[in-house]
């Protein structure tokens, strides 16, 4: 495949590994489509085809044979130990394993100093490190009492284990296995069978169709917008990036024109994860992952592979939206295997739930110090976020079926304006990695993000948050059915307090060094 690859890396200016990446998100395609005409009654021909491209991806194309045999020893190690090990301690044990091999990798790739413009074994192993502890605690639930689950246990648990072909073909699900989205194993086995489909019956009762219409379409499309990102990042990139901040000729600007230059910089530092997690979604779609059911006019919606919501993130109402539409996957991981299960039994998710999980994402991706910046500032970013919505929220919401309200526009605009000035701060670090390179670029931004964070947080200590409960309550005996709306439209259980990260080899493969 070099002698194909790299003449075209050579002429686009790009590193081989890139390209080579990219080829293998591109040719998922048309595998797709021939994963998808694989009878469901040939299950095991479907788990040996996922195999199979998988390691055509890491062998022939990617160079990576070693690469992919440490991928074997931590699925193998997961399919043993969750097998065996019956007690409650098991998915701990398997978190334990997989991570602690993930964690050698980050140490060698940091050891070498291996540039980011090289695709190595980390990137698809932080994916897969998702899948496996997934699949434990699922195998767990499968063992514990149903009225002991919530929801989300219980539609993902899995009572029957599934042999080694089958945990083969699920580990090695290929349009996910570079750069995720990761597939838990209740829903890649709804894919086998085609259950998946069945759980949604199609509105025309005349149709005998298996697989819904519409899937190319869909898919194509996704194909056709992340390929426009990837173009857009590829023109723009070397150009407009973070590492502009550390330059003589962006210091030499005024504040203001800084901050709004450096606003762009991160649109185009997200169009690289845009590009990538849309064309691996239009891959998945093609084998008929992410089937969702139908719309009211019977189209049908693959929206069950979606990773980011990109129109969502580029215009936020507010930084909890704008974090619930990033790295979708992960967000789920997270929740459902660190933040719920670091829980006591009986009691809510508190602070501790929320710094066990930052630390696990830090962790996870790895030990620069820069991680660890935008993890914590996240935390701080969150938490000032939560209050300002409890305390301000409430005061600009219309009554209920009155028209939106100027002070709501207002707010939402501020909401939006906000968010997006925070999230570009607070990636400054996980892009430029190093502690040095971090705090010289916040610097050269005047520290914005901590005079915006600090001086919310300073309001709502020092008296702000009493302040807006008694306009709250003047209103309530005013008007109570805007508080009613209030307290409806408020989440009840809060997620973790952290930024969710960047999956897979997104930020291995194509973040430049």
């Amino acid at each position: 495949m070099d002698a194909l690859l790299v003449p075209l890396a050579a002429a686009l200016g790009a590193s081989v590994d890139q390209i080579k990446l990219v080829f293998c998100l591109l040719v998922a395609y048309p595998l797709g489509s021939v994963f998808i005409r694989i009878p469901a009654s040939q299950p095991s021909l479907k788990h040996l085809f996922n195999v199979l491209v998988s390691a055509f991806f890491f062998i022939p194309v990617l160079n990576l044979p070693s690469g992919l045999a440490q991928l074997l020893a931590s699925i193998l190690g997961t399919y043993f130990i969750a097998a065996n090990v019956k007690g409650p301690m098991m998915p701990w044990i398997v978190f334990a394993f997989v991570m602690g091999h993930l964690t050698i990798n980050h140490l060698i790739r940091a050891f070498y100093e291996l540039s980011y413009e090289t695709f190595e074994i980390t990137g698809p192993q932080m994916v897969l490190t998702m899948k496996l502890t997934t699949f434990a605690w699922n195998v767990w639930d499968g063992r514990r009492p149903a009225e002991d689950l919530d929801k989300w246990q219980l539609q993902k648990r899995v009572t029957k284990y599934p042999s080694l072909l089958e945990f083969l073909g699920f580990s090695l699900y290929f349009p996910g296995i570079l750069v995720g989205p990761y597939i838990d194993y209740a829903s890649y086995s709804s894919l086998i069978d085609g259950s998946l489909f069945k759980a949604h019956p199609e509105p025309k009762k005349a149709s005998r169709r298996i697989i819904p219409n519409g899937r190319k379409r869909v898919a194509y499309r996704k194909m056709v917008v992340g390929l426009l990102f990837l173009g857009a990042f590829v023109v723009l990139g070397p150009k407009f990036h973070f590492g502009i901040a550390l330059t003589p000729w962006f210091l030499n600007q005024g504040l203001l024109k800084r901050i709004v230059i450096f606003q762009f910089c991160g649109f185009i530092e997200r169009c690289k994860f845009y590009a990538v997690w849309t064309l691996t979604e239009g891959a998945s779609i093609l084998t008929g992952h992410g089937f969702t059911g139908y719309g009211p006019s019977g189209e049908s919606l693959w929206e069950g592979a979606a990773n980011v919501k990109i129109q969502t993130i580029e215009l936020p109402p507010n930084f909890k939206v704008l974090l619930d539409s990033w790295n979708i996957n992960t967000n789920v991981w997270l929740r459902e295997c660190i933040y719920k299960r670091v829980t006591p039994k009986g009691k809510k998710p508190g602070f501790r739930s929320s710094m066990l999980t930052f630390l696990t994402s830090a962790f996870w991706h790895g030990i620069a110090p820069g991680y660890y910046l935008t993890f914590l500032f996240g935390g701080f970013i969150t938490a000032a976020a939560r209050r300002c919505r409890s305390g301000f929220r409430p005061l600009v919401l219309p009554s209920l079926g009155a028209p939106t309200t100027t002070a709501k526009r207002v707010y939402d605009l501020i909401g939006s304006i906000a968010s997006i000035l925070l999230l570009n701060y607070a990636a400054t670090p996980f892009m430029l990695l190093t502690l040095t390179y971090s705090l010289e670029a916040w610097r050269r931004l005047h520290w914005y993000g901590f005079w915006m964070v600090g001086s919310a947080l300073a309001f709502f200590y020092s008296g702000g948050s009493k302040y807006l409960q008694r306009l709250q309550k003047q209103q309530a005996k005013a008007n109570p059915a805007v508080v009613a709306e209030a307290n409806k439209t408020m989440p009840q259980t809060p997620g973790p307090m952290v930024v969710p990260p960047l999956e897979g080899a997104v930020d291995v493969a194509l973040v430049k060094s």
